[in-house]
């Protein structure tokens, strides 16, 4: 490996075999992470978000999965390293926060012993340590009582309990990759705001690496250093914070923002859905994926719908990819989504 970052995807391809097909989840996607940095996913339901990081921590191993590419993590390559060597690390060297964490842990036993197994599997230490270790970690993401919660099963928890005592769980061994899938889904906005300051303050004390994937533009405003949004199982634009939000230059990151509440104004017109539904992955439309939804098609003269575009440097490691030109894009954010955005916000 000659690059210097701590997470470096290449190339990655996820594909699934099926009856109707080859799913073509993941084509070709690639993205770098730093130690304390966090980077963003964003897209639809769909887009290849959570297949991505399924697939960074080798839970598509073992399976029917076709994959490719390379995943480098601190100087290991994950996607030719054995089953046994990833299942070692996971947990340790990288974890996850679910989407659901109701479904993820086990309503058999108590969100304690779950904590306790998690940290035992990659720690030699008594069950005493380990519980006294537990505690403390709900404790430290701001569960009350942890002592006699430690007992409690994951139904006696509210959402936003749930949600901390899975932060708790993922983070128990210190991992330096962490990974939290849609972690603010169905919970109201005070508790999301909690959930996102938590993840905030736990990320800095432990320097870790994060992952946020959402279809939230939101969320990933509140934590992101870089975003990369999805369409179609490829990267279609990727780039700072202030690239995505204050100079975005693909037609769906425009969409996206314009779906996207504001609450630091008051709205006076309807938010602006996209037209039309994501791709098939089975069926990914011919040139560019996002042309049967996209407004501005017609003025890539057929291209976007006989060519795939290339994710190319539009500015100081901003990328997109998109057949109309940088002038083009910039000059149609500017006087024609800008305007239209501000007007109804």
């Amino acid at each position: 490996m000659t690059d210097e970052h701590f997470l470096d995807v290449k190339d990655l391809r996820i594909h699934f075999p099926t009856d109707d097909g080859l799913v073509k989840s993941v084509d070709g996607l690639s993205f770098h992470l730093e130690r304390g940095k966090t980077l963003g996913i964003v897209g639809e339901s769909g887009s290849g978000k959570s297949v991505t990081s399924l697939g960074i921590l080798g839970l598509h191993k073992g399976g029917h999965a076709k994959i490719s590419g390379e995943i480098w993590l601190d100087g290991e390559e994950l996607v030719s390293a054995s089953l046994d060597h990833v299942r070692s690390l996971r947990g340790k060297k990288m974890a996850m926060i679910f989407q659901d964490p109701l479904s993820s842990m086990h309503p058999y036993y108590s969100v304690g012993d779950q904590i306790v197994e998690a940290y035992r599997v990659h720690n030699k230490v008594t069950k005493q340590v380990a519980r006294k270790h537990a505690i403390d970690m709900l404790d430290r993401v701001g569960i009350p009582q942890p002592e006699r919660r430690f007992d409690s099963y994951p139904h006696e928890f509210s959402g936003g309990m749930r949600q901390r005592a899975m932060i708790a769980m993922a983070l128990v061994n210190n991992p330096d990759l962490l990974i939290a899938d849609e972690p603010t889904t169905a919970l109201d906005v005070t508790v999301q705001a909690q959930i996102l300051d938590l993840m905030r303050d736990l990320q800095r004390d432990f320097n870790a690496a994060l992952i946020i994937i959402t279809h939230d533009l939101g969320v990933v405003a509140e934590l992101s250093d870089d975003i990369l949004v999805m369409y179609g199982g490829k990267a279609i634009e990727y780039g700072t914070g202030a690239d995505i939000f204050e100079r975005p230059e693909h037609p769906y990151t425009w969409g996206l923002l314009g779906s996207m509440p504001r609450l630091d104004r008051e709205p006076t017109e309807r938010l602006l859905p996209i037209k039309g539904s994501p791709p098939s992955l089975i069926n990914v439309p011919s040139g560019c994926a996002f042309h049967p939804r996209c407004a501005f098609e017609p003025r890539t003269h057929g291209k976007g719908k006989s060519e795939v575009p290339e994710l190319i440097e539009s500015e100081g490691g901003h990328l997109v990819r998109c057949h109309l030109t940088r002038d083009e894009r910039r000059a149609i954010w500017e006087t024609e989504i800008k305007p239209n955005l501000e007007a109804t916000l």
